[in-house]
């Protein structure tokens, strides 16, 4: 990878980073090489991903819009996926789940630099049944499940010691007993209509491949160009 150029525009702010790149040496993606099933060709490359001891693996990176249609993006977690759809979870007060209710059209993206690959998908997300949410909430760590408690995530704190001194508080509520669930934290289910499966290559000349839900089982398969 070349050095960054930290010559900027002129007035001593910024730096010009055009000279940062390297050639993705990724391996060749070919259309006989795909599972049909979009679901199953995710968990393929997800498997590979936590084989090649990626970082977090489970990161995607969710866009939302919200209701004045200003987008807005975030790093999240993936916590499970099946033929249903993708779920993470969040507070159901945090800026996220408000341009949620608005317009329930997402986009995730996961990004796996180490193989040079990277996976786009676009779908709806909706909330996910209480009790699914209470399976997923009791297997987390203690801290987490108390951590739930004290975040009114997205509203405007002074400072850190707030969040400190309201831990303290529910760690001594919840003592010696079960954390129980908040009513305004769960989950959310994105159900996919188009997954694009990216494989770097030299030259830029990137193999990418767009599954289309064509109806409510079947799917479409298309290269694009990169």
């Amino acid at each position: 990878m070349t050095e960054p150029n930290d010559k900027g525009s002129g007035n001593g702010i910024g730096m010009n980073v055009s000279s940062l790149r390297r050639s993705c040496i990724g391996s060749t993606l070919e259309r006989e090489d795909l599972n049909d099933d979009p679901i199953r060709q995710f968990e393929d490359w997800f498997r590979a991903a936590c084989d090649a001891d990626e970082l977090d693996p489970n990161a995607m990176s969710l866009a939302t819009v919200d209701d004045a249609g200003r987008p807005a993006s975030r790093t999240v977690l993936l916590k499970y996926f099946d033929a249903n759809g993708f779920v993470f979870f969040s507070n159901l007060s945090s800026n996220k789940a408000a341009q949620i209710a608005a317009n329930a059209n997402v986009s995730l993206l996961f990004f796996w630099p180490t193989l040079a690959r990277q996976v786009s998908i676009r779908g709806a997300a909706v909330k996910i049944p209480g009790k699914e949410t209470l399976r997923y909430f009791i297997t987390r760590p203690r801290g987490s499940q108390i951590g739930a408690w004290v975040s009114m995530q997205s509203s405007v704190i002074t400072s850190r010691s707030i969040l400190e001194a309201k831990f303290d508080e529910m760690k001594r509520k919840f003592a010696n007993k079960e954390v129980p669930l908040p009513s305004f934290w769960g989950g959310y289910r994105v159900s996919p209509h188009e997954l694009e499966f990216w494989q770097g290559r030299r030259n830029r000349l990137h193999d990418r491949f767009l599954y289309s839900l064509a109806d409510d089982s079947n799917w479409t398969i298309e290269r694009l160009s990169p």
